[in-house]
């Protein structure tokens, strides 16, 4: 590759053309990308560069000529620093046009699939305050206690008493137990002295049913304010129905550590997806946005076309959530899941739904399945809600074996999503009949993704 010619402060008048997942403007140069943050598609500017890399480069808005007609105020002062919602400054209705065109392009792009209907983004009435989970850091600044979030890229505290997508509930809750600590005199933790105990903050608020659970991370185990703090919340929110104590000694960017213990009420919170109650722990994994959470698993059970006399198979079946809403129409469901503790909490929720047709495994699937089918279990259909980075290859080739006439694939990451549909379709009998964006992160770049895949029968 030529090596570039571009320098640092050097200037130039461009057109953006696209938007990255992170709320980048992306403009050309001869052929040379230059990501540029507050800029948005058909926007004319001049920009400067600021670091130059081998194959692109990053710039700052020097003056803008036009502006799109797509542009809105971001609502949130902090909007530029926090770096948390990358697209405030981009109007609802784009943001949800913008979430299918990267997935269709991505789809082509990575997976080679041409002509896929993905279907416009579903989005949310109100995308605002939807995150039932708030993880805060506790820091001192200037002699204070404080709480807030990073600045981007950086572990320097940017102190904050609101957050625009998280729970009101929760923002409410998080300033209370900011300014009771602050009055007890409690020792915020500093990362780089690793001293101190209040580390973290988590809150979980049960949208359904109101409950509230409350999490402290401390450094020590030893809490000498817990039970003082305790009182003071519960006294002032008594929808907090849990507090938890999380101890987490180690140096580290982790959250949560390994050891907790119950400081009030219950371990758990209860919540519902639908009519599916869930319980859930300090440590459980759980969606975040339980509107979209109800939304996405409809679109999974209207993809599985489930008619009351069919077997699923749930891999990556994490804490059953999936699982247990498929039960609801299916003859009967087999969930797979790697971590030991999830398959636990999944049995739990079978049980608090009274839902014998479901079974859960620990194991890996590529391993578990065939052991199904040996004994005689043979699927109609295979659901699989991977992490980020997708499917092993094994897996891949274990579900085409498996045979199932319908796959429904959840995914989190369209570009993983895009290298497994090819891989699924390449060289068999399965075709992508339809992909559907979901919405679950309004403001930010990430979109959510079902897709349905059909086996044709000759």
């Amino acid at each position: 590759m030529k090596e570039t010619t571009f320098h640092k402060n050097e200037q130039f008048e461009v057109v953006f053309e696209d938007l990255t997942h992170e709320g980048f403007g992306v403009a050309k140069i001869n052929g040379f990308p230059v990501f540029v943050a507050d800029a948005l598609v058909g926007e004319r500017a001049l920009i400067a560069l600021t670091k130059v890399k081998k194959s692109f480069a990053y710039g700052r808005m020097v003056f803008r000529y036009t502006k799109s007609p797509d542009r809105v105020e971001a609502p949130c002062r902090f909007f530029k620093l926090c770096g948390g919602c990358t697209l405030q400054h981009l109007s609802y209705p784009a943001q949800l046009a913008y979430k299918q065109k990267r997935v269709a392009e991505v789809l082509k792009r990575i997976g080679y699939l041409e002509n896929i209907t993905v279907c416009p983004t579903q989005g949310m009435g109100n995308p605002w305050n939807y995150r039932n989970k708030s993880q805060v850091p506790v820091a001192s600044v200037d002699g204070q206690l404080e709480i807030g979030f990073y600045r981007q890229r950086t572990h320097q505290m940017i102190p904050m008493d609101t957050c625009l997508i998280q729970s009101e509930t929760n923002d409410q809750i998080l300033q209370w137990i900011k300014q009771i600590s602050s009055q007890l005199g409690v020792e915020p933790y500093d990362e780089q002295k690793h001293t101190g105990v209040l580390r973290h903050i988590m809150l979980r608020e049960a949208k359904a049913t109101g409950e509230v659970m409350v999490v402290l991370v401390t450094r020590t185990k030893v809490f000498p304010e817990g039970q003082a703090l305790v009182k003071k919340i519960t006294k002032r929110y008594p929808m907090v129905q849990s507090i938890v104590q999380n101890i987490n000694p180690q140096k580290t960017n982790v959250i949560l550590g390994e050891q907790t213990k119950l400081l009030h009420g219950r371990k758990y919170i209860y919540d519902y997806i639908g009519s599916v109650k869930f319980a859930i722990s300090a440590l459980s994994f759980y969606q975040i946005n339980p509107i979209q959470t109800k939304v996405l698993y409809e679109q999974v059970l209207h993809y599985a076309g489930l008619t009351g006399n069919e077997v699923v198979f749930d891999v990556y079946s994490g804490v059953g959530t999936i699982s247990l809403f498929l039960a609801q129409k299916a003859k009967a469901v087999y969930g797979v899941e790697i971590v030991e503790a999830a398959v636990e909490n999944a049995k739990q929720n079978a049980k608090l739904n009274g839902m014998d047709n479901v079974r859960f495994e620990v194991g890996k699937a590529e391993t578990v399945i065939p052991q199904w089918i040996c004994s005689g279990i043979q699927p109609d259909v295979i659901v699989v809600d991977p992490p980020r980075k997708g499917c092993d290859k094994h897996l891949l080739q274990t579900m085409l074996t498996a045979s199932p006439s319908r796959m429904v694939y959840v995914s989190c990451n369209p570009a993983t999503l895009a290298r497994d549909l090819q891989i699924l379709t390449a060289t068999s009998d399965y075709k992508v009949k339809e992909v559907q964006p979901v919405d679950m992160f309004a403001q930010t770049g990430h979109v959510e993704t079902v897709a349905l895949l059909k086996r044709n029968i000759v």
